[in-house]
């Protein structure tokens, strides 16, 4: 039997990101290959999901079948594990790649661009140390022309680190792995400064010591995301190109009652002998496993949903936030993709007003053939009364962005549900529930894209 391809993720699989994912496989393992039209299909046994999709248009004779699994990660997890074997993946089992896909160019956000996702290349390395890494950018927005220092140095530093890079153009004479300490210091050391106020990421070399100043401190803890990613690759560079003593943070705000032993950076600390100035760090408690199999995940419904109504109608999604995953824009009706505001007014926000706080549905679909916008909020069947009272929140989003983009169509307002076991549903404000047996319940009031979407699925597999 010729093995399959295993795709393990978090994330709502994008098929263009799927096409790339396959023909880099086909290139690295010389392997001929056709991408045609993807199609990601829930597959179903007795009318039941079997919680795992098949992926159809990728032809290749090496490859019998493509799968893809929903797993619910450690607590800095890649975003698809990929394995090329026949059966289905247990911890014991090594994947060819490790990709972590993002939507984010310095354009947008020099930190989240690149150092926010460093971290998760070096923890990686914890459980699959010798796993083919890929950074890859499904870019929705227009490239930047000029790059920024702080996203050259960052890319550098994967590169460095031994991670490809797919989705943009990098010009070869900029972007280039560091040969060596003293060049990464001298790069780090000749990069503009941080305003005034802020604690700069410094590296400084002396005798017997590194030591590297950023800030760890926010909202009460070790959670300064951008710069966890940022010291954790930049440390585990150093230590990559021979640097064996002794390697200090400092300047990094905490007390040692912020010293979590299940953070992933006392984990990544631990694993590179990285100290924190005037503290003791703990030695931290690393989880067995990598990853599992998501059972219990409000996403698996909203997901499913999702994925049903762009493979089995002509209906799609124009704004996506499953929960846990990353956000994606909302795409109007010329297609224009555009970031949503966080607050209504961000001065007040940051003055206490949190009633500034703009409140997104989990899923919008759009039912152009009925002129429907359709906002989803997603829970766990256990949640669902919250999830009704919060469908009372979509009033500014409804107004500043659906009714902005598309003036002449209905607006909807439903909870679509994971979990349990129920095999109806009562309350009229739920359109969809995947309950923990597999099965598909429609609501009494369900959008009837929802009630076609169902209705295409099980007829394809009956």
């Amino acid at each position: 039997m010729k093995p399959n391809l295993w795709l393990l993720t978090e994330e709502r699989p994008k098929k263009e990101v799927l096409a790339t994912i396959f023909q880099k496989f086909a290139k690295d393992y010389g392997f001929a290959c056709f991408v045609d039209s993807l199609r990601i299909l829930p597959i179903l046994e007795n009318d039941k999901f079997t919680f795992t999709y098949e992926v159809t248009g990728f032809r290749c004779n090496k490859v019998n079948k493509v799968f893809i699994k929903a797993v619910s990660g450690n607590s800095s997890f890649i975003d698809f594990l990929v394995f090329y074997q026949e059966n289905e993946p247990t911890q014991a089992d090594t994947p060819i790649y490790a990709i972590e896909e993002t939507k984010t160019d310095d354009k947008e956000s020099r930190n989240t661009g690149v150092y926010q996702r460093c971290s998760k290349f070096v923890f990686i390395k914890n459980y699959y140390p010798n796993v083919r890494m890929i950074m890859l950018y499904n870019l929705q927005v227009e490239q930047k022309e000029k790059p920024t220092e702080t996203y050259i140095f960052g890319t550098r530093l994967l590169l460095t680190l031994g991670v490809e890079i797919l989705g943009k153009k990098l010009d070869e004479n900029i972007f280039k792995p560091f040969e060596s300490i003293d060049e990464i210091i001298d790069f780090k050391a000749n990069m503009r400064k941080a305003p005034a106020g802020n604690v700069p990421i410094l590296i400084t070399k002396s005798k017997g010591k590194i030591q590297i100043s950023g800030r760890l401190y926010k909202s009460g803890g070790l959670s300064h995301d951008p710069n966890i990613g940022a010291l954790s690759i930049i440390c585990a560079v150093l230590r990559k190109l021979g640097w064996t003593k002794k390697l200090e943070i400092t300047q990094h705000g905490l007390e040692q009652k912020h010293l979590g032993k299940t953070n992933k950076f006392i984990q990544i600390a631990n694993k590179l002998d990285v100290s924190l100035q005037g503290l003791e760090v703990p030695q931290a408690e690393l989880k067995v496993n990598y990853w599992e199999y998501d059972t219990e995940g409000e996403k698996l419904g909203t997901i499913f949903i999702h994925l049903v109504v762009e493979n089995f109608t002509q209906g799609y999604s124009i704004f996506e936030n499953h929960a846990g995953s990353e956000k994606g824009y909302f795409i109007t009706k010329e297609g224009e993709a555009i970031a949503l505001a966080k607050y209504k007014d961000r001065e007040k926000y940051k003055a206490g007003d949190k009633d500034q706080i703009i409140h997104i549905p989990d899923l919008i679909l759009i039912d152009f053939g009925r002129s429907e916008v359709i906002n989803i909020e997603g829970k766990k069947y256990k949640f669902r009364s919250q999830g009704i009272a919060e469908l009372a929140n979509y009033d500014f989003i409804e107004q500043h962005y659906i009714k902005e983009y598309y003036p002449t169509f209905k607006v909807l307002r439903t909870v679509v549900l994971y979990g349990g076991t129920e095999q109806q549903i009562v309350e009229i404000e739920v359109g969809f529930l995947l309950n923990e047996n597999g099965e598909l319940i429609l609501g009494i009031k369900a959008p009837k894209l929802f009630q076609e979407a169902i209705k295409n699925l099980l007829g394809f597999w009956a």
